[in-house]
């Protein structure tokens, strides 16, 4: 067995891990990176791997920062199976053909506003994405599967969103796990990381590496505040949030503060068609649920749907939002604010001191929500300086990743058997500080590869 990293080594964003396993070659995740748009741009279009030369994907979840490539590899020639968990499979159903629709929408109005610029072509169309959809192959939690002569699969719920899942590999006697994206104890929704049996090698996420998340029992009287705070200033809560998870997350926690009368009641817009699928997505699989969601369903409530909120499809619905004059919710993806709807009502209501905007998950590098959290005064949308008059604040306890002592805590209980850690999905700082503590508490080689980096995995 051999692993070399093209993806989200040495950075957060964009996925990609080649297992090469008795001269056959298999990816662990095909995601999108993404920061400044130029660079993003530059390292999306080339996959570092001959599509053809690839056998088949482990998939460990439907974020785009996972998935994103997935359709320009089966442009470029994949024929191979894709395995991943079934709740992943209906979301990247929606997903793909989203990021496509996107990508196509977002090159025509660069195009149309800025004629006389070389013409943005989209990495994929949706044709593409539709295309990628009959290579994925359902693998359920808990259930070794074959993937080739000699290599098996068991995957166990990471805890990250819906169909999240960390994989164990193994070859002649040769365990290796991925983590994907390890998810935190006590989010909404979705149920806790589960502990991987004894490995060899562990490929290991490490986003929030060198850090502690505040307490998630704070995450509803924070959210709780802001609205107040927003509602009572006149403004508008824009919230950019991931379509999957972020956003029927937000759904519920607002659900439970409406019930109790701790927030006012105003419209409640989800503005996008991702989401309104994503959660029909989410509603069609109950069995990952935690307990707390599936006392919603037992008591015949809906978790995602309640009085005041309105899911939006239509394109001239959204646009109308801009034109509503007085106190609202408004959750829109992308979570990064890189793309999508939330760019358009961000263009319109970053200049209104009395609006708020929401950071609720990680910012990758020079992205958009990154310079907002980071407290820029100016910002570029759609190509065009907007001046940044509204309020910014930070969910950060509705995390998806594990902090560094959650991810710590995660691991142990196959540090026995444990040869090496490779540190992925992390800026570098964060990786090292991670390195570091698995070094001193666990006593264990790390590794924080860089791209390109090729390492042996033997007995």
């Amino acid at each position: 067995m051999r692993i070399t990293f093209h993806g989200a080594a040495g950075t957060v964003t964009g996925s990609m891990h080649e297992l090469e396993v008795d001269n056959r070659r298999y990816l662990l995740d095909c995601g999108l990176y993404q920061g400044r748009r130029k660079e993003a741009e530059r390292r999306n279009r080339t996959l570092d791997v001959p599509a053809h030369s690839i056998d088949a994907v482990v998939l460990s979840h439907a974020h785009i920062d996972h998935t994103g490539r997935l359709p320009l590899l089966v442009k470029q020639g994949f024929t191979g199976p894709i395995f991943t968990t079934p709740a992943t499979i209906d979301l990247c159903q929606s997903m793909l053909r989203d990021t496509a629709h996107i990508q196509e929408s977002d090159a025509e109005f660069v195009n149309r506003h800025h004629p006389d610029e070389e013409a943005v072509e989209p990495l994929y169309d949706t044709s593409d994405a539709e295309a990628t959809m009959d290579h994925f192959r359902p693998v359920a939690y808990r259930t070794p599967t074959g993937i080739a002569s000699g290599l098996t699969m068991e995957s166990f719920d990471a805890g990250h969103m819906l169909g999240s899942s960390a994989v164990v590999l193994e070859h002649r006697g040769v365990r290796l796990a991925f983590s994907g994206d390890v998810g935190r104890p006590g989010l909404p929704i979705i149920r806790d990381p589960e502990p991987l049996p004894p490995c060899d090698y562990l490929i290991m996420e490490s986003t929030y590496g060198g850090r502690l998340h505040p307490h998630d029992d704070e995450a509803i009287g924070k959210l709780e505040a802001v609205v107040n705070e927003t509602i009572g200033r006149g403004g508008r809560l824009i919230v950019p949030a991931f379509a999957v998870g972020r956003t029927q997350q937000l759904v519920l926690l607002l659900h439970k503060l409406i019930d109790a009368n701790r927030i006012p009641v105003v419209p409640i817009f989800v503005d996008s068609p991702l989401a309104v699928n994503v959660t029909t997505a989410f509603r069609a699989h109950p069995e990952c649920f935690d307990e707390e969601a599936r006392q919603f369903l037992e008591q015949g409530r809906d978790p995602f749907g309640f009085h005041r909120l309105i899911y939006i499809r239509d394109a001239a619905e959204s646009k109308k939002l801009n034109d509503l004059h007085k106190p609202c919710i408004i959750i829109s993806p992308a979570g990064m604010c890189e793309a999508g709807r939330v760019l358009h009502h961000l263009r319109n209501g970053v200049g209104n001191p009395r609006n708020t905007v929401l950071i609720t998950g990680y910012q990758a590098e020079h992205t958009l929500g990154r310079k907002l959290k980071d407290g820029l005064k100016q910002v570029k949308i759609f190509g065009m300086p907007v001046e940044v008059r509204a309020q910014v604040e930070s969910l950060d306890e509705l995390s998806g990743h594990a902090d560094s002592e959650e991810l710590l805590t995660w691991m142990k209980p196959i540090t026995p058997r444990l040869k090496h850690v490779f540190l992925v999905h992390g800026e570098p700082e964060q990786s090292q500080a991670l390195a570091g503590k698995i070094r001193a508490r666990y006593g264990i080689e790390v590794t924080v590869p860089g791209p390109g980096a090729s390492f042996p995995l033997h007995m």
